[in-house]
């Protein structure tokens, strides 16, 4: 599957950002999905996580509260709403797919996922 993240841009600390990645398959709900961030001079890290059914989601404790994972399988798309930005979110976000069996399956580490985008900016200023 090949995926296409977008939406990134610059706002000031206390923004908002809504990231949308979207897929090439019809068959897009059978994917469990990701976003992960990689910080200058940092390794990627986990965001967020979603499963096939959308049911189940999981966050990185520095986001929760803060951010949304959702998908809408129809669109063949998952979101990542950002509200509350603040400057240590600065980063390139990538969304990630992964075939699962299981519809409530996620995963967090980046080794699980078979299928990346190529990143989106996201730059949070003070």
């Amino acid at each position: 599957v090949q995926l296409q993240a977008s939406g990134g841009g610059s706002v000031q600390t206390g923004g908002s950002l809504r990231l949308p990645c979207t897929g090439s398959k019809r068959n897009f709900n059978q994917y469990a999905m990701g976003w992960f961030r990689q910080a200058p001079g940092k390794e990627r890290e986990f965001v967020a996580a979603i499963s096939r059914s959308g049911r189940s989601t999981d966050y990185v404790d520095s986001v929760k509260g803060r951010f949304t994972i959702s998908r809408d399988n129809a669109r063949v798309t998952v979101f990542l709403q950002m509200n509350d930005l603040k400057p240590e979110d600065t980063a390139v976000y990538y969304c990630a797919a992964r075939y699962s069996r299981l519809p409530e399956s996620l995963a967090v580490i980046e080794g699980a996922y078979n299928f990346w985008g190529q990143g989106t900016q996201v730059t949070v200023s003070s």
